[in-house]
């Protein structure tokens, strides 16, 4: 049975939830929650969940290593369950694209995201991205400053849309 990893970007903590930097874990909640299971094992700085769909073993992970370290969770898991990067996807914020809009894309650079810069630091650049738009905002002159402030309320639904629709992207993709 062929063995995938699914990584949510994020950082752990309730003075993190709800903030734009927390995506990629939304993501996987919400994906945990369709697929019908939870997160419940500690493991390789993660805590993961582990399924089965369209005969596929899912290893579905939020590192618990904050953002610019979670190269070092996926690598962990990654060796653990021997991994090919191919077949390892990760759902993360983006700034450089609008509210809202999601994009695949299958390897590359890290970007200006710091967890991305670090997984490609730790397991090269040959792995899925599912990244989700979450725009800039000009009232913020720091980044960091603004992926981690709270998600206003006018954003909620179009945030939620975007994650339904990644995940849409993701069951798409490891389906075939």
């Amino acid at each position: 049975m062929e063995t995938l990893l699914i990584v949510g970007l994020g950082n752990p903590g309730k003075q993190y939830e709800n903030t734009y930097h927390n995506m990629g874990f939304c993501a996987v909640d919400e994906l945990c929650q369709r697929l019908e299971d939870m997160f419940t094992k500690k493991e390789c700085s993660a805590i993961t969940c582990h399924t089965i769909f369209n005969d596929k073993k899912l290893i579905i992970a939020k590192p618990q290593t904050y953002m610019n370290l979670s190269g070092e969770a996926v690598r962990e898991l990654k060796q653990k369950y021997k991994i090919e990067n191919s077949n390892i996807f990760v759902f993360c914020d983006d700034i450089d694209l609008p509210l809202g809009k999601v994009r695949l894309r299958h390897g590359g650079s890290g970007g200006t995201h710091n967890g991305l810069k670090n997984i490609v630091l730790n397991i090269g650049e040959d792995f899925n991205r599912i990244k989700i738009g979450i725009g800039k905002d000009p009232k913020f002159y720091d980044l960091a400053d603004f992926v981690l402030s709270k998600i206003p309320q006018n954003n909620f639904k179009i945030l939620e849309d975007a994650i339904d629709e990644s995940i849409e992207i993701l069951l798409k993709e490891i389906g075939e």
